[in-house]
């Protein structure tokens, strides 16, 4: 089969494009490629599966697991839990070599998708996923009688995780006092955040926590603040803070409902493990997709901002590369590497609230070191994506619109890596100039690049 996996995972239409039998081919070729080379325990290896409450996560857990199961792997099902709680578990269990998670992160409900994460928790490289790619429906030598696998429930592993996230923070109860609204997007938080902020101390109001499977990220979440910002401003609390459906991303709300954005948050972090001297080489790591405004504003702090393509895995490679502490994106993937393996939601709530209880200031202040650009992005589907760096016309645009806006700003345009669309965005010094360069990029991919055209 062609490559398969996208920036983050394998994600798509579930039962269409993410199938039952594309889920267990896969944890087949996983179970083999990641346990190679296992030092030899007298034990099986142990697989760590979760997922989030979407419906189709239920028969993709269980085709998973058979998968795995098949291959001669032990397997624990730790039901619903955000992805960040899986990656933390995978990483500091030593009876665990692998881990799987079944979501399809922000993405409407109709969608899902499977990350694979190796022993130490990581995300895992090109060359690996196009290994497990290779290998996934071929034949292979199949276990029988006592060396088949065994699937077992894992219980209380969201409490595991939530005591972790909590015991990351400088005291106790270091949130007592902070008044906090939080929107679990009726995903993989639902339970496990409202429990580790009022174990921290805050006085929590909790929306968009009862999931049915079919009701995740509609409407509530990081994707769509809306009811978020309303609440905080009605229950006159002190910010409110969203996940999206698996949780490994958490934007948030100042008092006033104003949103604070991942690289608001990014800043407001840096400065507080810089004051602490844990800030490594003075830098934070984060995408190309980030505001100008978090460069400038790093650089006002005599801070440095180091950037890579988008997507967290590669934000991960280059803070593992260089043993950075910080980085993440603009859309709320933060990595605190101190305390996880990748983008976690729950960590970033509570290390930035915990910012405003040690500093006294209230969000909209801290968030303040960050001055916006504005920034314009739009999403052009029903287009060849894959052909977006080698049209002529459409390169020669963005160089015109590059050239006009000089160092007043800049352009980015890219293919999305999980949906079928690309992604124009223009950055300017006024939100009119922003708008009318990126409804031009846009209009020329469309007219060159869509699947609808003839020829």
């Amino acid at each position: 089969m062609g490559r398969i996996f996208g920036t983050d995972g394998v994600r798509g239409r579930a039962n269409v494009d993410v199938t039952a039998e594309l889920a267990l081919d896969l944890s087949v070729a996983a179970a083999h490629v990641l346990v190679e080379g296992r030092p030899d325990t007298g034990e099986r290896p142990r697989a760590l599966v979760a997922r989030d409450p979407r419906a189709s996560g239920e028969f993709l857990c269980a085709a998973v697991s058979a998968g795995l199961a098949s291959a001669g792997m032990d397997v624990l099902d730790a039901g619903v839990l955000p992805t960040p709680g899986l990656a933390h578990l995978v990483a500091t269990r030593d009876d665990v070599d692998l881990g799987v998670m079944i979501s399809a992160s922000h993405n409407p409900m109709p969608d899902n998708g499977i990350k694979f994460f190796d022993r130490f928790g990581h995300k895992l490289a090109d060359d690996v996923e196009d290994a497990i790619t290779d290998l996934a429906g071929q034949p292979w030598q199949r276990p029988t009688g006592a060396a088949v696998g065994r699937v077992r429930t894992d219980h209380g592993a969201s409490q595991v995780y939530a005591a972790h996230c909590v015991n990351t923070l400088d005291d106790a109860a270091p949130l007592t006092g902070l008044r906090v609204v939080v929107d679990c997007a009726h995903g993989a938080a639902s339970v496990v955040a409202p429990m580790a902020l009022r174990s921290a101390g805050a006085q929590v109001t909790v929306i968009g926590a009862e999931p049915d499977g079919l009701n995740i990220n509609d409407g509530y979440g990081s994707t769509h603040l809306e009811r978020l910002q309303a609440a905080v401003v009605e229950q006159g609390a002190d910010a409110g803070v969203a996940f999206d459906g698996d949780a490994d991303r958490c934007l948030a709300v100042d008092a006033a409902g104003r949103v604070v954005d991942g690289d608001q948050v990014l800043a407001v972090l840096a400065l507080g493990l810089k004051e602490q001297g844990r800030l490594v080489g003075d830098t934070v790591v984060a995408t190309v997709m980030s505001n100008l405004g978090l460069r400038l504003a790093l650089q006002e702090h005599g801070l440095h901002l180091v950037t890579t393509a988008v997507g967290d895995r590669y934000v991960l490679e280059e803070m593992r590369a260089k043993g950075y502490v910080l980085g993440g994106e603009q859309s709320g993937h933060v990595v605190l590497a101190e305390h996880n393996t990748t983008g976690d939601g729950l960590l970033t709530a509570l290390h930035l609230l915990q910012r405003m209880t040690a500093t006294g200031r209230p969000l909209a202040d801290l968030a303040a070191v960050v001055t916006r650009l504005p920034q314009v992005l739009l999403n052009v589907p029903g287009v060849d994506k894959t052909r977006v760096s080698a049209d002529d016309v459409v390169v020669a645009c963005v160089r015109d619109v590059e050239a006009e806006l000089g160092e007043r700003g800049r352009v980015l345009l890219r293919a999305s890596g999980t949906e079928p669309l690309v992604r124009v965005m223009v950055e300017a010094p006024d939100e009119e100039t922003a708008q009318k360069h990126a409804d031009r990029i846009a209009d020329v991919v469309l007219d060159r690049l869509s699947l609808s055209s003839v020829g």
